[in-house]
């Protein structure tokens, strides 16, 4: 039953948020939580529980480390929009853009659209525009492709239900030519795309997953199309993008420290 003493309530409901606030900072146990927040362990260790249960809190390892859960990674990236993903992917964008030579982007689905929240250029004369804060529509770039392949079932069938804009002559503006496209996307984890949104302009991308294996984001790099890719590497670079996703999964799940 719950409790019905408005006091009580009042001040489980405050010490919750301190064992949030507290993990705000990073992991930590029973023990460092007690001495942090001042409150004795068995309080902590049952506002762990609950918090646990309600997927605000998630227990990282068997020796007892807690670190906050998708629901308040989830209410944080909602108040503003892609900033803890933004902060996680932008070291990695940065090496692929080192590694290729070419600009890398972070995008989520937004509706029918992607919307792209980071991108990192490279250092060469001619470059790509810079995508951040814009929208495309999902079905005419990699990133778009690649949230799609991915997407729940709902999502996929009102978007193959909903109008398809061609940009070019390789735009795939047939729902079910599209359908098959993704299906294709799905089982490779990647897809290249050549020219599909704007002549003279190739990109490929990957997805990238949280730690319950839900694809949130996409990375993708972007390159004129008479260099990206060069001759017989695209193989190379869509593996080196996918690598690049797979790490940004990893600190995402906090499997990865660097």
């Amino acid at each position: 039953m719950w409790n019905t003493d408005p006091m009580s309530t009042v001040q489980s409901v405050e010490r919750a948020f301190a064992v949030l606030r507290c993990l705000g900072s990073g992991p930590a146990g029973v023990s460092e939580i007690a001495e942090r927040t001042g409150l004795p362990k068995s309080t902590v260790s049952r506002l762990l529980g609950t918090l646990v249960d309600l997927d605000a809190v998630t227990q990282l390892d068997p020796n007892g480390a807690y670190g906050l859960g998708e629901l308040i990674l989830d209410l944080s990236a909602s108040a503003t929009p892609g900033r803890n993903l933004v902060g996680t992917a932008r070291p990695v964008l940065e090496q692929l853009v080192e590694q290729l030579g070419e600009s890398a982007g972070l995008g989520v689905l937004d509706g029918r659209d992607v919307y792209y929240l980071d991108q990192v250029n490279g250092d060469r004369e001619v470059q790509v525009r810079d995508w951040t804060g814009e929208r495309v529509e999902a079905h005419v770039g990699s990133a778009g492709l690649v949230l799609l392949a991915f997407a729940p079932a709902s999502v996929l069938a009102r978007f193959l239900g909903g109008p398809l804009t061609s940009f070019t002559e390789q735009t795939i503006a047939d729902p079910v030519r599209l359908n098959q496209r993704l299906d294709e996307t799905r089982r490779a984890g990647f897809v290249w795309c050549f020219e599909e949104y704007s002549e003279g302009l190739n990109s490929v991308g990957a997805p990238i997953s949280n730690s319950s294996g839900r694809v949130v984001a996409a990375i993708s790099v972007h390159g004129p199309s008479y260099r990206f890719p060069a001759n017989g590497a695209s193989a190379a670079v869509a593996a080196a993008v996918v690598d690049a996703a797979n790490r940004i999964t990893e600190r995402l799940s906090g499997r990865l420290d660097h």
